[in-house]
């Protein structure tokens, strides 16, 4: 008789059985809205920052209100947020690169 024998056997970490089927649809679509969601109500903070906080985070405040009118009510506006922000930091670092 072994330790290593019937150390393997013990059931120490039971594993997570994903729902399989129309629930875990459901379940996918609930937490793609609910990330939408909560991302709507940071992107809706951002209008509580001034301009120079603002551009230190690579954004403008045109950017945040056409990001929140452009995606609808389901919609993640920190999509159109990151985009705008990686945009102005790509021109940004290069007008500086070519001085």
């Amino acid at each position: 008789m072994s330790t290593t024998k019937y150390g393997t056997e013990l059931d120490l970490v039971r594993e997570r059985r994903i729902p399989e089927g129309r629930l875990a649809l459901a379940m996918l679509r609930v937490q793609s809205v609910w990330r939408a969601f909560r991302n709507r109500l940071a992107s809706n903070c951002l209008h509580d920052l001034d301009d120079r906080q603002l551009n230190d985070i690579g954004l403008t405040r045109h950017d945040v209100v056409m990001a929140l009118d452009r995606s609808g009510a389901l919609e993640d506006p920190s999509l159109l947020l990151t985009r705008a922000a990686r945009e102005r930091a790509r021109t940004r670092f290069a007008r500086s690169a070519s001085r």
